[in-house]
């Protein structure tokens, strides 16, 4: 019983992670030539049990492989919002996030390319279709800013214009842009004032 379980979750999840990223057929997802068709090429990771190491990266619990979500940004582990006076650990509560949706969860990654020792990839969990997509419309994640390699994703783009209508997570609240917050040489300084409060 269990294991037709396993498997139907297993298919699943495979299924999902197709869906996620529409030009995986098309596509290398690692190396190769963009819009180079081969048959039989793995679209996706088989499912898999991951740890989160922070708000944009898991890693395979069996082979220790990193995964990075791609398209999207999360607070820095140290770095803090402001609701008011009060100040929140906002990426701490991006790694809640993501530890919430992949815990006990089988995760299926689509890898666009590697970097610097890492998976760029999307990925999904039994109840995120895309969990990228899941926290910018949560409001936990922004979307990245685009580069040459990662053009921005517009259901991404769609998510984030929700998710600061509703003043939903992030959007409710005074913060630094994740990437400007790990470049900043005042960054321990933003920390000491959210943990002080707003003046």
């Amino acid at each position: 019983m269990t294991l037709r379980f396993d498997v139907g979750a297993r298919m699943t999840l495979l299924a999902i992670a197709v869906a996620v990223s529409p030009q995986a057929s098309a596509q290398s997802p690692s190396i190769g030539t963009p819009g180079l068709y081969r048959p039989n090429q793995a679209l996706q990771t088989p499912p898999l049990r991951v740890e989160v190491l922070d708000g944009t990266r898991l890693r395979d619990i069996e082979t220790r492989a990193i995964y990075r979500l791609v398209g999207i940004d999360t607070c820095a582990p140290d770095q803090t919002a402001l609701l008011g006076r009060q100040p929140w650990p906002c990426g701490t509560m991006a790694a809640a996030w993501l530890v919430r949706a992949t815990l006990n969860k089988w995760v299926a990654c689509n890898t666009l390319r590697d970097e610097n020792g890492e998976h760029l990839a999307r990925c999904a969990a039994a109840d995120h279709a895309d969990i990228g997509a899941d926290m910018v419309r949560d409001g936990v994640a922004v979307t990245a800013p685009p580069t040459e390699r990662d053009p921005p994703i517009r259901a991404y783009a769609s998510a984030e214009q929700e998710a600061r209508k509703a003043y939903r997570g992030l959007w409710s609240s005074t913060f630094q842009m994740p990437w400007e917050f790990r470049g900043s040489p005042q960054r321990r300084a933003i920390a000491a004032i959210g943990q002080q409060g707003a003046p």
